[in-house]
C-alpha cells in the first residue's frame, strides 16, 4: 500500500492533511470490547435452547487486525454479525454487550462508525471501479463535502489499494469480463472506507481466492489498519501460513466457544503449554483447525474429548483471566462516562440526493447491462415480429374478428408474462440494496422510487418498438389515436407486470421461487382476464376475487374497446352475420356488437387506466413494505 493514509486526504483549499477531517471528526476509537456474548436459538428437533455463541469475550485496540477462525459451522459469521450489530440468526436471542472505549454506544452512532464487507462481493458488474467508489461516496458523504474533495478521496483510495490502473475497468458481469477476484475484494473494502470507519468487519475476505490473492488482500488490509488506526475484524476459514501470520490477534472458535484469544505470536507457546504443540514445518492455521474440529465427534470420541479439553483449558487459563481483567479494568475506567467515543456525528446525504444518486447509477447500469433491458428489447422485438407475421394483414371482415381478438389477447398477455425476464436484474439490484442498507446508507424508500422511475423510459421504449412493428403488420384500426392508445395499454401492462416482479421478488429473493411465482401469477391473470372465459359467464368466485384485481383484464378490455368501438366489419358473401347489430341489414357488423358479447362498455378508458395505475401503486407499495420489514 502507498505511504499515503487511506483515511487521510487533503483539503484542496487549505492544502493541509487531516485524518477523517470531513467525516467522523473528533471520533477516536482506542479499543473495541465485547463481554459475555451469547447467541441462543431453539433447536428444531429437540425444541430446547442451543447456544450458537457461548460466553465470548475479547478486546481489540486501534490498528489491530483480528482473525475469527474455526471449522465450518463454529459460529464465525454469527459472532461477526453480533459484533457488527447485525441480525445474528433467524429467531436468535442475543445477550451480552459490546463497548467502544469502554462505553456503550447506541446502534445509530455505532453504525456511523463502522462498515461491513460481506463475503459475497455485492458489486454492480456494469460499473467501473472508479464509478463504484464514486457512487459509494455519493450515497454516504454529506453535501458539505465538495466534488473536488470527493474526487481526491476516491483517487487516494484507488492509489492506496493499488487499483488505480483498473479505475476505468468494469467490475465484470457473466457476459463481460472485468477485474480479478482479488481486485474485487479490494474494491469492496475500498468502497467501505469512503467515510473512514473506525471499525471494519470483513466476512471471509479471502473466500474464493487462491493463496497468493488471499495474501495480497490481507496484506493490504493489514497495512490499512496500521496506517489509519482502524480496528479490523475478519472471519477467515483456512489461511496459508504467510497469510495467518499477518494477523495481530486470533479468536479461535469451536462449537461457538472460545479455544484461544490473543496475539498470533503467542499461539505456539499457548498450545504447546496445554499439550498440543504445533509441529514444525506445519501450517499453524491448518493444525489449529484440525484439533478444534468436532464435526465428526460422534465417530471419534477422542476428538470430541480433545475439543472439550481445549475449551476448558482456555476457560481456566491465565490468558483468559488476563483478557477478562483487561476488559473489566477498561470498563471501570470508563464508568460514568457516556458515549465518550463519539463527539461529532457524521451527517448523511438527504433523501433527494440519495435518490438522485441511485437514479444515476441505475441509468448507467441499465444501458450497459444487456441482461436488464438489452436482451428484453431484442426479445420483445422478436415477439412483435412473430405476432405481426402470424396475424398478418387481418381484414375488417367477419372471419377475421376472432383472430383480431386472439391477437389482442396474445399481445397483452404475453408481453406481461415475459416480464419474468426482469427477475434476475431486480435480484441483483436487491442484493446491492440489502448490502448498502445494512451499512446504514439508505432505506427502502429511495431505492423503490429510483427503481420505479428508471424503468419507465425503458418500458416506454419497449412499448413503442413492439407497437410500431406488431400494430401495423396486423392491421389494427389505422388511426393515430388508436395506435397511441394501444401504446398506452402496452406500456401500463409492462409497468404493472414489472411491478408484480418487484413485489414478489421483494418477498422471495430467490431466483427459482420468484420466477415460479411470477409465472404462476401471470398464468392466473390470463385465466381470469376475460379472453378464455368472458366476464359475463366467469365463475363468481374467480370474477369477484381475482378478475377485478387482474391488471391484464383491464389491458385486454381497453385494447378491445380501442379496436372494436369505432370499426365496422363486413359479414361476407352469404351475409350471415355472426354478431347481430343495427347494421345487419347492410350485411355489416358494428364493432360494439363484439364488445357486448364480452360485456365491455365504451367510454371507460380513463377509469380502467386509473384502476391500472392504482394496481401498479399497490404492487409497489407492497414491495416497499416487504423490503422495509425484511432485513435480509
Amino acid at each position: 500500500m502507498d505511504d499515503a493514509k487511506a483515511c487521510q486526504w487533503q483539503d484542496p483549499e487549505r492544502g493541509d492533511h487531516d485524518e477523517g477531517r470531513y467525516f467522523l471528526r473528533n471520533t477516536s476509537v482506542q479499543n473495541f470490547l465485547w463481554s459475555d456474548l451469547f447467541v441462543t436459538v431453539k433447536d428444531r428437533q429437540t425444541k430446547e435452547s442451543r447456544d450458537l455463541i457461548h460466553n465470548i469475550s475479547g478486546d481489540v485496540n486501534q490498528g489491530e487486525l483480528v482473525a475469527l477462525m474455526g471449522p465450518s459451522g463454529c459460529g464465525k459469521t454469527t459472532l461477526l454479525n453480533v459484533l457488527a450489530r447485525r441480525p445474528a440468526s433467524s429467531g436468535a436471542r442475543v445477550n451480552g454487550e459490546s463497548y467502544i472505549n469502554g462505553a456503550k454506544i447506541e446502534s445509530r452512532k455505532f453504525g456511523r462508525m463502522t462498515s461491513y464487507v460481506e463475503q459475497e462481493d455485492a458489486l454492480i458488474g456494469s460499473m467501473t471501479v472508479q464509478e463504484t467508489l464514486k457512487f459509494a461516496a455519493d450515497l454516504s458523504l454529506p453535501s458539505t463535502v465538495s466534488k473536488a474533495q470527493r474526487i481526491e478521496r476516491i483517487d487516494t483510495l484507488l492509489e492506496s489499494f493499488g487499483i488505480q490502473k483498473q479505475a476505468n475497468t468494469l467490475v465484470g458481469t457473466p457476459i463481460r469480463k472485468g477485474i480479478s477476484g482479488g481486485q474485487k475484494r479490494r474494491v469492496s473494502v475500498a468502497s467501505q472506507l469512503i467515510t473512514c470507519p473506525k471499525i471494519l468487519f470483513l466476512d471471509e475476505p479471502t473466500s474464493g481466492l487462491d493463496s497468493t490473492a488471499s495474501y495480497e488482500v490481507i496484506s493490504y488490509v493489514k497495512e490499512l489498519a496500521k496506517a489509519n488506526n482502524i480496528i479490523i475484524i475478519a472471519s477467515i476459514h483456512q489461511p496459508s501460513t504467510t497469510t495467518f501470520q499477518l494477523f495481530d490477534k486470533l479468536l479461535l472458535l469451536s462449537s461457538g466457544r472460545t479455544c484461544y484469544f490473543g496475539p498470533v505470536s503467542n499461539v505456539d507457546d499457548y498450545f504447546g503449554k496445554i499439550g498440543h504443540p504445533i509441529p514444525g514445518n506445519t501450517n499453524p492455521a491448518e493444525f489449529l483447525l484440525d484439533i478444534v474440529s468436532s464435526d465428526f465427534s460422534k465417530l471419534n470420541e477422542d476428538a470430541q474429548a480433545r475439543v472439550e479439553d481445549i475449551q476448558q483449558s482456555w476457560t481456566k487459563s491465565v490468558e483468559a483471566e488476563s483478557v477478562n481483567k483487561q476488559i473489566s479494568d477498561r470498563l471501570s475506567m470508563a464508568a460514568g462516562e457516556k458515549d465518550n467515543a463519539a463527539a461529532d456525528d457524521m451527517a448523511r446525504p438527504g433523501s433527494i440526493r440519495i435518490t438522485a444518486a441511485l437514479l444515476h447509477r441505475s441509468f448507467i447500469k441499465s444501458y450497459r447491462d444487456v441482461v436488464a433491458y438489452g436482451i428484453r428489447i431484442v426479445m420483445y422485438l422478436g415477439l412483435a415480429i412473430m405476432m405481426g407475421t402470424v396475424w398478418l394483414r387481418l381484414h375488417p371482415s367477419q372471419e377475421y374478428i376472432q383472430p383480431f381478438v386472439n391477437a389482442i389477447f396474445f399481445g397483452s398477455a404475453f408481453m406481461s408474462f415475459m416480464a419474468v425476464a426482469y427477475v434476475p436484474a431486480f435480484l441483483e439490484d436487491r442484493a446491492t440494496f440489502a448490502k448498502e442498507r445494512a451499512n446504514g446508507l439508505y432505506s427502502a424508500t429511495p431505492f423503490m422510487i429510483s427503481n420505479f422511475i428508471i424503468g419507465l423510459p425503458f418500458l416506454f421504449l419497449i412499448s413503442i418498438l413492439f407497437s410500431v412493428v406488431s400494430y401495423w403488420l396486423s392491421n389494427f384500426q389505422p388511426t393515430a389515436e388508436a395506435f397511441f392508445t394501444w401504446v398506452m395499454w402496452i406500456f401500463l401492462d409492462l409497468v404493472a407486470a414489472e411491478s408484480l416482479v418487484v413485489f414478489v421478488t421483494a418477498i422471495f429473493p430467490n431466483f427459482v421461487i420468484a420466477l415460479a411465482l411470477v409465472a404462476f401469477a401471470n398464468g392466473l391473470w390470463m385465466s381470469v382476464g376475460g379472453f378464455l372465459v368472458t366476464p359475463t359467464i366467469l365463475n363468481v368466485f374467480w370474477k369477484y376475487v381475482f378478475h377485478y384485481i387482474d391488471y391484464q383484464a383491464y389491458v385486454f378490455q381497453g385494447m378491445m374497446v380501442n379496436e372494436f368501438s369505432n370499426r365496422i366489419y363486413s359479414c361476407g358473401s352469404g351475409c350471415q352475420c355472426t354478431y347481430q347489430t343495427d347494421l345487419a341489414s347492410q350485411c355489416q357488423i358494428r364493432g360494439t356488437g363484439v364488445l357486448e358479447e364480452y360485456g365491455y362498455a365504451t367510454g371507460r378508458t380513463g377509469k380502467w387506466a386509473g384502476i391500472l395505475v392504482g394496481i401498479i401503486a399497490v404492487y409497489r407499495l407492497f414491495g416497499w413494505i416487504a423490503l422495509t420489514l425484511r432485513k435480509t
